[in-house]
């Protein structure tokens, strides 16, 4: 089973993109723009917004190594 981790982002500068990013337990990742509906890439990231994909990005990691060193430890 896959859980999801889902976060939404609303963009205060230019250009004022409404973002939901769903973080999944296999280590994959969707970006949604709700403005638009559609999927983009970390790529397409500026600014606030990839600052905040990179500090759930690795909240993300830490977590998920905790989890592992806590469960063969």
């Amino acid at each position: 089973m896959t859980n999801c981790e889902s976060y939404r982002f609303i963009e205060t500068h230019r250009p004022f993109r409404d973002l939901t990013f769903k973080f999944y337990s296999n280590g994959s990742l969707t970006i949604i723009d709700n403005s638009e509906d559609t999927i983009i890439s970390p790529r397409d990231l500026k600014g606030a917004s990839y600052d905040f994909y990179v500090k759930r990005r690795l909240a993300f990691i830490k977590q998920n190594l905790t989890a592992k060193i806590q469960k063969y430890a």
